[in-house]
């Protein structure tokens, strides 16, 4: 029997590895690929414009804190409130990153920093089965992340496009598009009656804040005030 130690000093950066994890993740890159639809339509309502759309996601390859990035944008666009939300939003990447190290600290830094460039929550989940299994593809996430971004921008462009000639959303209901994402989301994050009290404290916060703030800092203010209190009960 392979031990876990061998499976993680086998592990090699080939372009066949790479392509595995291209091949592998289509379908979900496809999936991933409506989401950018949505978000090249929201970002086109909220005064981008495509080229704008199609860079943002092209460098910052991150679905929820782009959506968030765009619920915040206004003129002039509140610089320290998108950089501290999205941050707080994206801090899970550093526990993902770290379930990686035992593998990824077999490869070369231009590797393995390269390869994380591409790190979201469906390539992690499918390099974190495939490294586990032994398979020693250090390449996989890279193929699985070119894979996604190449959907992600290619149907950001087209959403943008499409939001550029819908005019009014609130015509079509399409105002209601970020609520519903987030409604979505926050769905498949519920684990149960654990999740009501962080939930119900971020809730109430928020709304407090909407009339106390300025801006949209109570989005961020609600965040902080539920994490810290999912803290406070798990350290118990």
């Amino acid at each position: 029997m392979t031990s876990e130690t061998e499976k993680r000093e086998g592990v090699t950066f080939t372009l066949d590895g790479a392509w595995e994890g291209f091949r592998r993740c289509l379908p979900v890159a496809a999936g991933v690929g409506g989401y950018g639809l949505v978000f090249g339509v929201v970002a086109r309502q909220s005064g981008l414009s495509v080229a704008e759309a199609a860079l943002m996601s092209a460098t910052v390859f991150a679905g929820a804190a782009q959506l968030i990035a765009v619920e915040l944008w206004a003129d002039p666009v509140p610089i320290a409130a998108v950089l501290t939300t999205t941050a707080v939003v994206n801090t899970r990447y550093v526990l993902m990153g770290a379930a990686l190290r035992p593998w990824f600290a077999r490869l070369r830094p231009g590797h393995a920093y390269g390869s994380v460039f591409f790190l979201i929550d469906e390539t992690w989940a499918l390099t974190m089965g495939e490294l586990s299994e032994g398979s020693g593809r250090g390449a996989f996430m890279l193929g699985s992340g070119i894979a996604v971004w190449l959907f992600w921008v290619a149907a950001t462009v087209v959403g943008a496009s499409a939001g550029a000639a819908i005019g009014d959303p609130s015509r079509y209901g399409l105002d209601f598009v970020l609520p519903a994402i987030f409604v979505a989301i926050a769905v498949g994050l519920w684990e149960g009656k654990s999740t009501l009290l962080p939930w119900g404290v971020a809730f109430l916060v928020a709304v407090v804040a909407a009339d106390a703030l300025p801006g949209r800092w109570y989005i961020l203010a609600g965040g902080i005030a539920g994490s810290l209190v999912e803290v406070i009960r798990v350290g118990r």
